[in-house]
């Protein structure tokens, strides 16, 4: 059982209340309550919410037209390039979503002066040493990158690299364009039979070992967080740091900038190196100390340099890194080709507007890693986990706050078969976000309810049955608190809300003591009446008569003639008046309108 600390308040309903309006980096841009209280009768309770327009996305840095066209068909697109760090903050309040490539610094002052309307940062390629996740995370904003489509391109250029500095292209055709014929100077190495020695064997240094392998070069590889059996698919030998650096011919880079990488190619490291050896560099310019690299050439240890990246970019003017004959240089053309560029944006943009609908993105790089096959499998139930919060805080009545919330898995599936992060950080989306300003998503979740003071402690019950599905249900309970729907409270004194998915849509299955089987979609009516015949039929005409479409409805009863509950799901929200007529039936003892 895992518990997570937190602090929700919720607000306090009375029948003074009218509305409650909400900060503009809400979902809503209003939020209103209507208490109805007819005579000798319990409160009904109105939520409803007005959606807010179009979300507003800056494109900072050029971006395919593909991508423009996908966001511009979900948001207002702002592209605007070539900002200054004091217009980006100027205009970052009024965006809801940035997305920028390599140029652009997306640091704290940038969050900071969002306002907490930021909701997205996406980097339209894959390295996001320009953006400060720790910010981004404490301000609740999901990062994500493009992965996947300049992968090719990036290690296709890194082959270029190294065939081209083998063979002293870039020289030669400087020479000869100078007037000059040298080809006793310009003699070149072959690659057939040396080692290649790639630094990071994630998505594009494995690509790299593939089309090196097809050269007929050896290839080996350092990266403490490969997979051997990936390794081995390839043809590749994973090795220590220290011997990649002592044995090989060429050394290709491929790995992230971090702190523990920022200039790992540095005096002692070039000092370990075999003599003449080559460097390669397609990933970012601060892993190699180009000062050392200078010196290193100079000194004989590396015989030549193939870079597209730059600790600086562009570099100075007078760098002796570039203007250096045994170096060859191209302006980060890594991802620069026609079908990149295309893959890139409409990588990126999928990702941004699917952020922005509030789904979780495989490409998220400061939430926890989930497996892309996990969250497409989970989708269903990720829905029902934040409608099942959303349902359940709202059954709350009175001010003392929701500190306690337990929440049940029912699964066949063994325990470390069943990842609830997800749902987890959903249904904290759906206590929190109805009766806070606060933006909720899997960055923060957890984050956010420890601030709140609220105690969520997640169970799983095995079930019997098959595991190919992985959950049966999920129920959600509140402790110690009061409810403005009597019938929601459990024996045990809880509200308790249980629900499944059934055909791809969730369903609430079990409200406090009762059965019912209602989908949750649009608004949802409950009523506590006396079971007798006609109650269905009576609650039904009144609200057609208005004209409002019922797509579900289900009773739960104790027994024959006893208490019953009967759940409508509707698609539009009744009149006051409508609703004040069903509270007036006879044999209805309580019932509340809630608008999920």
């Amino acid at each position: 059982m895992a518990t997570y600390a937190t602090n929700l308040h919720t607000a306090s309903l009375n029948n003074k209340l009218s509305s409650l309006s909400l900060s503009s980096n809400s979902k809503f841009s209003s939020f209103s309550l209507t208490v109805c209280q007819p005579r000798h009768k319990p409160r009904c309770i109105v939520l409803s919410a007005n959606v807010d327009a179009k979300p507003t996305v800056l494109v900072a840095e050029k971006l395919g037209e593909a991508g423009l066209k996908l966001l511009k068909e979900f948001a207002n697109v702002d592209c605007s390039y070539n900002l200054s760090p004091e217009e980006l903050c100027t205009k970052i309040s009024l965006c809801d979503a940035l997305i920028v490539r390599s140029g652009t610094k997306v640091n704290r002052e940038v969050f900071e002066s969002s306002s907490g309307r930021l909701k997205v940062v996406g980097r339209a390629g894959v390295g996001i040493d320009n953006v400060d996740l720790a910010a981004a995370t404490e301000h609740g904003c999901l990062v994500v990158n493009a992965p996947t489509a300049n992968t090719v391109a990036a290690a296709e250029h890194g082959i270029a690299l190294l065939t081209a500095m083998a063979r002293n292209v870039a020289q030669a055709d400087a020479s000869v364009k100078a007037g000059k014929w040298q080809r006793n100077k310009y003699v070149g190495v072959s690659l057939v039979g040396k080692k290649l020695a790639v630094l990071g064997f994630g998505k594009v240094g494995s690509e790299v070992a593939r089309r090196a392998k097809g050269l007929g070069m050896h290839v080996v590889a350092y990266d403490p967080y490969a997979p051997a059996d990936r390794a081995r698919a390839i043809g590749v030998d994973l090795v220590s740091f220290e011997e990649a650096l002592a044995t090989a011919d060429f050394i290709s880079l491929h790995m992230p900038l971090t702190p523990s990488t920022s200039k790992m190619l540095n005096d002692e490291t070039f000092a370990k190196m075999k003599k003449g050896v080559r460097i390669i560099n397609v990933a970012r310019g601060g892993v190699i100390d180009e000062e050392a690299l200078v010196k290193a050439i100079d000194a004989g240890i590396v015989a030549q340099a193939a870079l597209d990246v730059f600790a600086e970019e562009p570099p100075p003017k007078d760098s002796k890194l570039v203007q250096h004959e045994k170096v060859t240089v191209t302006p980060h053309l890594g991802a620069s080709t026609v079908e990149a560029q295309e893959g890139v944006a409409i990588e990126i943009a999928e990702a941004v507007v699917g952020a922005l609908k509030g789904e979780l993105a495989a490409t998220a790089v400061n939430a926890p890693m989930v497996p892309a096959e996990v969250i497409t499998e989970l989708k269903p139930y990720v829905l029902l986990a934040e409608k099942l919060g959303r349902l359940a805080v709202q059954l709350v009545a009175g001010g003392s706050g929701v500190k306690s919330v337990k929440v049940s898995y029912g699964s066949a599936r063994a325990a470390d078969d069943l990842d609830t992060r997800l749902l987890r950080a959903m249904i904290t989306k759906g206590l929190i976000e109805p009766i806070s300003s606060v933006f909720v998503n899997l960055v923060n979740a957890d984050f956010t309810a420890k601030q709140r003071g609220l105690r969520i402690t997640e169970e799983r019950i095995t079930l019997d049955g098959s595991p190919e599905s992985p959950l049966n249900f999920i129920q959600v309970q509140i402790a110690n608190v009061e409810s403005k729907f009597a019938s929601a409270i459990s024996e045990t004194g809880e509200i308790k809300v249980e629900g499944r998915v059934k055909d791809g849509i969730p369903h609430l299955t079990k409200i406090g003591s009762f059965e019912v089987d209602v989908s949750l979609e649009g608004n949802l009516l409950l009523c506590r009446q006396v079971d007798q015949p006609g109650m269905i039929g009576k609650v039904g005409s009144i609200l057609g008569e208005e004209n409002v479409n019922v797509s579900f409805m289900s009773v739960g009863r104790i027994a024959p003639r006893k208490q019953a509950v009967m759940a409508i799901g509707v698609d539009d929200q009744p009149k006051k008046e409508s609703l004040k007529r069903i509270g007036d039936i006879p044999a209805i003892e309580e019932f509340v309108f809630l608008k999920l």
